[in-house]
C-alpha cells in the first residue's frame, strides 16, 4: 500500500472595490433603501463568477511576484489519472502542469461511458457530470432519451421530454449538471468533468469580508475580497473528458 502524500494548491485573492458617492447614498432609490448594500451584493455574485471560472480552468499554480498575482492550480491542471483526451492531448499533473489540448472530436457516450468506468476503478464514485452549455443538449441527445415519454391525463397538458438530467451508467447515478462557466467558445477545445463531489472543495484561506478603504473626495470606497484555492482531496476520484468540440 502506498503512503499518503500532502499535496498543495496556491490560493487566489478574488476582489471587487465599489465607489459610492455621499448624494446617491443619500437620495430615495427606487426598489432599494441601501446603494452600498446593493451594490456589495452585486459585487458578491461577480467574484463568485470569476471563481468558478478559475475554479474550473486549466490555469496552473503559480507563486505570484511583486508584479503577478498568485493563482490556484485549476481543476483542469489537476486531472491525470481519469484523462480522456484527442490525439496527441496530454493531461494536467497536480495543478502544476496544464492540461495540453489534442485533435478535437465530437463528445460521444462511449467516451463518457470509459471515463466513468475509469473513475469508478480508480475507487471514486462518480456522481455529477458537469458539462457547458452545449454539451447538456448532446448528452440529453444520447440514444436513451428517445426512450423516454411522460403519460399525462386526456384533460391535463402533455411534456415532451428533451433533457436528460439523470444518467444511469453501470456504476451508479450520474447528475448531468449545465455549468455556464467551463469552457465554450464554440471552436474547440472544450471539456467535461465527472466530479465526486465528497473529494473536491472550495478553501478559503480568508472568507469574503469588506474592508473600508480611504475617502477620497465625496466617496466612500469599499473592498470586498476573499483568498480561496481549489482542495482536490483526490485526484483519481474525478475524470475529465478534453478535446470536445461543441
Amino acid at each position: 500500500m502506498s503512503p499518503t502524500t500532502r499535496v498543495g494548491n496556491r490560493t487566489q485573492i478574488a476582489q471587487k472595490t465599489i465607489k459610492i458617492s455621499g448624494t446617491l447614498q443619500s437620495v430615495d432609490k427606487a426598489g432599494r433603501k441601501s446603494e452600498k448594500a446593493y451594490q456589495l451584493a452585486k459585487a458578491s455574485a461577480e467574484i463568485k463568477r470569476d471563481m468558478e471560472t478559475s475554479l474550473l480552468s486549466n490555469q496552473v499554480a503559480s507563486n505570484g511576484d511583486s508584479t503577478t498575482a498568485r493563482k490556484l492550480g485549476g481543476l483542469q491542471a489537476w486531472l491525470s489519472t481519469n484523462y480522456s483526451g484527442g490525439t496527441s492531448g496530454v493531461a494536467g499533473s497536480g495543478g502544476t502542469t496544464a492540461r495540453t489540448n489534442g485533435t478535437n472530436r465530437t463528445f460521444t457516450e462511449d467516451i463518457l461511458k470509459a471515463v466513468i468506468k475509469s473513475v469508478y476503478a480508480a475507487g471514486g464514485n462518480p456522481k455529477v457530470l458537469m458539462v457547458n452549455p452545449a454539451h447538456k443538449q448532446t448528452v440529453s441527445a444520447f440514444a436513451g432519451i428517445a426512450a423516454q415519454r411522460f403519460m399525462a391525463p386526456a384533460n391535463a397538458p402533455t411534456t415532451i421530454i428533451g433533457a436528460a438530467d439523470v444518467y444511469l451508467s453501470d456504476f451508479g447515478t450520474v447528475s448531468v449538471v449545465p455549468n455556464r462557466f467551463m469552457t465554450s467558445t464554440n471552436s474547440c477545445d472544450e471539456t467535461a468533468f465527472v466530479l465526486d463531489p465528497d473529494m473536491a472543495a472550495v478553501a478559503y484561506l480568508r472568507p469574503f469580508q469588506t474592508n473600508e478603504l480611504a475617502v477620497t473626495g465625496d466617496n466612500e470606497s469599499t473592498q470586498l475580497l476573499a483568498e480561496y484555492t481549489l482542495e482536490v482531496k483526490n485526484e483519481a476520484a474525478h475524470g475529465i473528458c478534453a478535446d470536445l468540440t461543441p
